[in-house]
């Protein structure tokens, strides 16, 4: 987060914050990897493809091409 706010990538300051020690609470199963089943979706791309490639231009040795799916059935190419 402080790398990404110092790097002046956005036009404002990043509005999401990291906490521990909160529950986290799964999505219902229709929400679940919903990039990799609808990559086509207005939302995703307008709001997520553009974050997808700043993560991959900024952080390449971050990067991974192929998405670890939350549904338990691998990658979204299985």
């Amino acid at each position: 987060m402080k790398q990404l706010g110092e790097a002046k990538i956005y036009g404002r300051p990043i509005a999401t914050t990291i906490e521990t020690g909160k529950a986290f609470y799964a999505a219902e199963g229709y929400h679940q990897d919903y990039l990799a089943r609808h990559p086509d979706a207005p939302y995703i791309v307008a709001n997520d493809l553009p974050k997808i490639g700043d993560l991959e231009r900024l952080f390449p040795e971050r990067f991974r091409g192929e998405p670890v799916l939350t549904s338990g059935t691998g990658t979204a190419s299985n």
